[in-house]
């Protein structure tokens, strides 16, 4: 195949963020020397994250809607309008073969800009629940790749793939890893640890409850490595801060995932889909604690597709300060609690997802060939 030339647009999140990356590593491992261009929004962590992977990234001006009336909603047109423009221009100075949309604020003016301009492109879903731009874009692109059964709701049926969603290949081999990973956080063997990961951006909720638990973890012999996002993590290290020598940290980000996995007895996460799907893929049990305010309440549907089959536990927002602490103890004392949650969630895995979107990104550039 001639040199390739792929565009891969969106972020926000790390949910967003490390997805994309999985594919760009996969779509270069295949192609060396392919050309891949992210775009993503301005200001967002997808601008620092993605040139630490070794990618090339634009910025688009944009943001999304908040649900109060705000200065940065008076905005929201005149963002989307001048990203349109700008999107518009990337694309034509680019020439890309093939766009990726991986969902979040600069995925949607790029698919809009691509598909007008006449390029073909993929969006990879990776809710339960698809966002509305994603809806409405479904009928412009070639393909949709997504990780859950019953899509066609959402997205013609003809164009949907199953293809789970990718994950940060560091975490697909734990293996060997959990003594390092000991030493790296400073840690105890002897003592069980809880993982929490509220998402790259923080939970308020879950971080409160946990700060409001510090003492009775350490009385009851649990360890906590405590991703706090940037927001909460003054406070949360202060308050750690008496507990570290009981192997109590605070971390704003966590960035050797794969370390933190390997470490952890227990983990404590918000539903979104990135989480879910390196869950099934570490084999971790986990309480999971979806996000109230997602569109459409899709976290709660991500959790639920692993709970029915008693493979995580659910707590709903307004449980988590009156029930998180107590149920992540009990789980803890419980080893075949937590050793049937590991079986189940292991089944759920799919290992190959980056390579599969790979594979279905080279067919479409094959087609406009």
């Amino acid at each position: 195949m001639q040199q390739l030339r792929v565009i891969i647009s969106g972020g926000g999140t790390g949910g967003h963020i490390f997805p994309a990356i999985a594919i760009a590593n996969a779509l270069k491992k295949r192609l060396p020397d392919m050309e891949i261009l992210f775009v993503g929004a301005k200001g967002k962590m997808e601008m620092e994250k993605v040139p630490a992977a070794g990618y090339k990234i634009e910025g688009l001006w944009i943001s999304g809607l908040q649900r109060k009336l705000t200065f940065s909603n008076l905005l929201f047109p005149i963002k989307l309008i001048v990203s349109m423009f700008k999107a518009r221009k990337i694309v034509k100075s680019f020439k890309p073969d093939v766009v990726i949309g991986v969902g979040g604020f600069a995925s949607g003016p790029l698919l809009k800009a691509a598909t007008s301009l006449g390029v073909p492109a993929l969006i990879q879903e990776q809710n339960s629940y698809p966002g509305i731009t994603n809806i409405m874009l479904s009928k412009k692109v070639e393909k949709i790749c997504v990780a859950y059964d019953g899509m066609e709701k959402y997205f013609p049926k003809d164009k949907i793939i199953l293809t789970g969603n990718p994950v940060r290949q560091d975490i697909l081999s734990l293996e060997g890893k959990r003594e390092r990973a000991l030493e790296l956080f400073g840690l105890s063997s002897d003592k069980k640890i809880l993982l929490v990961i509220g998402g790259s951006l923080g939970a308020r909720s879950i971080n409160e409850s946990i700060h409001d638990g510090l003492k009775k973890f350490k009385d009851n012999n649990i360890q906590v490595v405590w991703q706090t996002g940037k927001t909460y993590f003054t406070i949360a290290q202060d308050a750690a801060k008496p507990f570290e020598s009981e192997g109590i940290k605070a971390y704003d980000f966590i960035t050797k995932m794969d370390y933190a996995y390997a470490v952890a007895d227990l983990v404590l996460s918000r539903a979104g889909a990135s989480s879910v799907s390196e869950l099934c893929l570490v084999k971790k049990p986990a309480i999971l604690v979806p996000y109230p305010f997602a569109a459409e309440d899709h976290q709660t549907k991500n959790a639920m597709a692993l709970v029915n089959h008693k493979a995580a536990i659910l707590l709903k927002d307004d449980q988590v300060s009156s029930k998180l602490v107590s149920t992540v103890i009990e789980l803890m004392m419980d080893d075949q609690a937590r050793t049937r949650l590991s079986e189940n969630i292991s089944r759920l895995a799919v290992s190959d997802s980056a390579d599969v979107i790979a594979n279905e990104v080279f067919n479409i550039a094959k087609k406009k060939v």
